[in-house]
């Protein structure tokens, strides 16, 4: 009898012993909250893009005449004034031109003069019939084609003295030369296009930038925009502009595509070169001196405990004027279409079943305020965790502007993210995260 005593007693040892071990070696689920502050400041939309700056009007200056450079009269970055020689071409052969030109026009008036006399001759011959019709229409067919010759040689004379005057490349603006594609002695053919043999931007104080912008964004751009710019020289320092327009042309570059927007802007410095690239942000709408909360915060997936704490918070919330903590209906109200009738709003998904989340004072909006509407998650010093339903404003993605009610205020914690410890047995690896359940967003 007393060895069965005595092997009830370890055997009830033995089990006390296991449920000890187990409880010590099992971990309780606790999830890891951060939080963060409700703030107040500045906020902006902005849709960002790049650029390249040019000038705002920039002129190839050509030549119309063949021949060989004879002399270069401007360099690199020189600045022009309109009509100033920039080079000459060799005259030697266009001088010639002239000489020939004159001289067939010599030929051809005596030859028409000549042509002239003997028609007049034989004109007053055919009157008294001593000439027939087709002798006098000889000799005025060679009076017409000598005088067409005449005419022939005046034109040639024109077009010699019109190279001839062309031989001078000047300038036709004010401006600063910013290319130069010839070298003295070089020779350059314009019998089949036009070469290119200065570029002069008119006025480097005023530039433009030519920004690509994509499909998706051009619906926010507008003419006299604000755009603020920097490039990759003066990283510190930031450049404004404004939009000037917005060109219909579209752009497809490995199946995007993109417009170009024109934005003018002051460079008076000089600092901004043509070819520069910019980085430019299009301010879209901005406000100043309203509450922020970082977007993670709005995006928040609370675990199930939380959740069912956040429903159990908002039903006993008590509305102001209510002393029982629940909303005084109207027994008529159903009929009526009273709003408060509706189903309340839900925590866990942030929006209401039917018509749409009410506001922080509890007030029930429409269905186009649905996408506006999101929820911040709050735990208090006694572990309670609440839901409140706030109305966004604007975001620049990592703050989000909420609209100012009762319920939220300038330095209030609200989490800003969740992450679950899933329970398990703590054997050599000890607790492990469950990552289905992760509160920190990532700007999904």
């Amino acid at each position: 009898m007393k060895k069965i005593i005595a092997l009830v007693i370890v055997l009830a040892l033995a089990a006390a012993a296991y449920g000890f071990i187990r409880n010590k070696n099992s971990v309780e689920a606790q999830p890891l909250i951060d939080f963060a502050e409700i703030t107040r400041g500045d906020i902006e939309n902005v849709i960002s893009c790049t650029g390249t700056i040019e000038p705002v009007r920039t002129v190839a200056v050509g030549t119309e005449v063949s021949g060989k450079i004879d002399k270069i009269f401007v360099d690199f970055n020189d600045n022009v004034k309109k009509g100033q020689v920039l080079a000459v071409l060799d005259t030697t052969f266009l001088q010639s031109s002239i000489r020939d030109a004159n001289a067939s026009i010599v030929r051809a008036d005596a030859q028409y003069r000549k042509a002239e006399k003997d028609y007049e001759h034989n004109k007053e011959l055919f009157d008294q019939h001593y000439v027939s019709e087709l002798e006098l229409l000889s000799f005025e067919t060679t009076m017409k084609s000598n005088f067409a010759s005449l005419q022939s040689a005046q034109s040639a004379l024109e077009r010699a003295q019109f190279n001839l005057d062309h031989a001078l490349i000047c300038s036709p603006i004010s401006g600063k030369v910013i290319n130069r594609n010839v070298e003295e002695g070089q020779t350059v053919a314009a019998s089949f296009s036009t070469p290119t043999l200065f570029q002069i931007a008119e006025d480097l104080s005023k530039i433009q930038i030519l920004a690509a912008v994509d499909e998706s964004d051009i619906g926010q751009i507008k003419e006299g925009q604000e755009v603020r710019f920097s490039v990759e020289s003066y990283f510190d320092k930031k450049f404004q502009g404004a939009v000037r327009e917005v060109r219909l042309q579209p752009k497809m570059v490995s199946n995007v595509v993109t417009y170009t927007v024109v934005v003018d802007a002051e460079n008076k410095e000089g600092l901004l070169l043509p070819g520069m690239t910019a980085t430019l942000d299009f301010v879209v709408e901005k406000k100043e001196n309203v509450l922020l909360v970082p977007s993670s915060a709005l995006r928040i997936q609370p675990t199930e405990e939380m959740l069912a704490a956040m429903r159990r918070n908002w039903t006993g919330r008590q509305r102001p004027g209510d002393s029982t903590g629940q909303r005084q209906r109207d027994p008529n109200a159903r009929r009526q279409g009273d709003p408060n009738t509706q189903r309340q709003w839900d925590p866990s998904s942030g929006e209401g079943r039917r018509s749409g989340p009410p506001d922080g004072n509890g007030n029930w909006g429409g269905r186009g305020q649905r996408e506006n509407m999101a929820r911040l998650c709050t735990k208090d010093d006694q572990g309670n965790y609440s839901a409140i339903p706030v109305r966004k404003g604007i975001t620049d993605g990592l703050m989000t502007e909420i609209l100012e009610n009762d319920r939220v205020h300038e330095g209030q914690k609200v989490m800003s993210s969740v992450i679950q410890v899933a329970e398990k047995q703590n054997n050599s690896n000890g607790p492990r995260l469950d990552m289905r359940v992760m509160g920190r967003a990532l700007g999904r």
